[in-house]
């Protein structure tokens, strides 16, 4: 008995790099951080700052500006052999660092817009892409699957945590500046991780005759149709998850209202459903990869597809629905971590196994981009939804829900290509 649970064990979590665990750590460790800030900050810009949703979702949104410029560059930065993925990942961790600093200090629109926009922006545009390419050099073709989901386990871990905690503060102290400067430590207890802990990749130490000067590597990404009918597709799914990230939290504090009152859930409930949100993720995320790996990388991206259509139509409900709203809210929550789980690690092995070795950097950089465009669209989207008439917020759930065809349509003929 004993030996058939080690032999389970084992097959949950095959044979990773070491590295990935040292880098795994300092992940949670910075997410915990991250959690303070990510669902509290439109709520804290909105309500007590006096912010339009409107104005808070451009200002979020404006980030993705700097970030282009963040991915662009730092795509070619984490491939030189000059620089390299470790180097661009202190980097991105000190100017996020700074970033959360700033919008600690935030009470108008205009520093909003440069912690956000201007510093932060570009701090998650160069880490990014840098950290999916350290995780992609440190698996194999048989556990990449695996890889990138015990990366992301460690990225929900500690946003499970941090949510719960950051609800416990705010309701003891019932200040959010704070929740800015424990981001901001966190960002600094990751850089000394990175310092420490983490070595350039090995692929980066190879000698490579035939490496891609940068202008043609570029060039060469752009030529390449199967990975573009990707990109467009994946700029759905980060649209959605731009959704959990902004517009629900401040949904859920505004619209919609605990049984017989006129007020929404409290802070404390919130960080409660984020953080179900998330440990169903953790619980899910081997399992659900583990599952899919037996399908195409479409296939499982399809299946992420009709979870996020489930779960914009239970969201829908919530908002219309005369009682339960909480039950409504919660069952949402959950099927959209299904979503991300069944997204996040095909995606991120799509993009690897589509990337020449030597190119991984300006590959994962064009990818991050459907990140800042998603930020850029779902951002100030959910705040001009969120200053209509409650009949639009609800009704824009729905959009989401047919908009999820059009990814599916788009999913099937990406299929069809990679199979050519």
């Amino acid at each position: 008995m004993k030996l058939a649970s080690q032999s389970q064990l084992s097959s949950w979590l095959p044979s990773i790099h070491p590295q990935v665990w040292i880098f795994a750590i300092g992940r949670f460790l910075s997410e915990v951080g991250t959690s303070f800030t990510l669902f509290y900050a439109p709520i804290f810009f909105v309500n007590q700052l006096g912010l339009s949703a409107t104005s808070v979702g451009v200002a979020l949104g404006s980030a993705s500006i700097s970030g282009i410029i963040g991915r662009i560059a730092g795509g070619s930065l984490a491939d030189s052999e000059d620089w390299g993925r470790r180097r661009t990942l202190l980097l991105a961790t000190a100017i996020s660092a700074i970033a959360s600093l700033v919008l600690a200090a935030t009470d108008n629109f205009t520093s909003l817009v440069i912690g956000s926009s201007l510093i932060s922006g570009l701090g998650i545009g160069f880490y990014w892409l840098a950290a999916e390419a350290v995780v992609a050099d440190a698996s194999q073709i048989d556990n990449r699957r695996e890889t990138f989901a015990i990366a992301r386990l460690a990225d929900n871990l500690g946003l499970a945590i941090g949510i719960v905690l950051a609800g416990f503060l705010i309701a003891i102290i019932g200040s959010y500046r704070w929740l800015f400067v424990i981001d901001a430590i966190s960002f600094m207890v990751f850089f000394g991780v990175v310092y420490l802990g983490i070595s350039e990749t090995e692929h980066q130490q190879i000698e490579e005759p035939e490496k891609t000067e940068l202008f043609a590597a570029w060039m060469a990404v752009l030529r390449d149709g199967r990975f573009l009918v990707y990109i467009v597709v994946n700029i759905f799914f980060t649209i959605y998850i731009s959704q959990i990230h902004s517009t629900l939290p401040l949904y859920f504090k505004n619209f919609v209202f605990v049984e017989s009152t006129t007020k929404g859930f409290t802070e404390t409930t919130i960080s409660g459903l984020f953080a179900w949100h998330l440990v169903f993720a953790i619980i899910c995320q081997l399992p659900v990869t583990s599952i899919l790996k037996r399908c195409s990388h479409t296939l499982a991206l399809t299946v992420s597809a009709i979870f996020w259509a489930i779960g914009f139509g239970l969201i829908w409900v919530s908002g219309i629905a005369p009682s339960h709203h909480l039950l409504w809210v919660t069952l949402a929550l959950g099927v959209f971590a299904v979503a991300i789980v069944s997204y996040t690690p095909s995606a991120a092995s799509l993009v690897t196994e589509l990337a020449p070795e030597n190119q991984r950097g300006v590959y994962f950089s064009i990818n991050a981009l459907c990140w800042a465009i998603g930020s850029f669209i779902g951002h100030p989207l959910g705040g001009w939804a969120l200053d209509r008439p409650q009949i639009i917020t609800n009704t824009y759930w729905l959009g989401f829900i047919l908009s999820v065809a059009i990814a599916a349509a788009i999913l099937q003929y990406l299929n069809r290509i990679l199979a050519d």
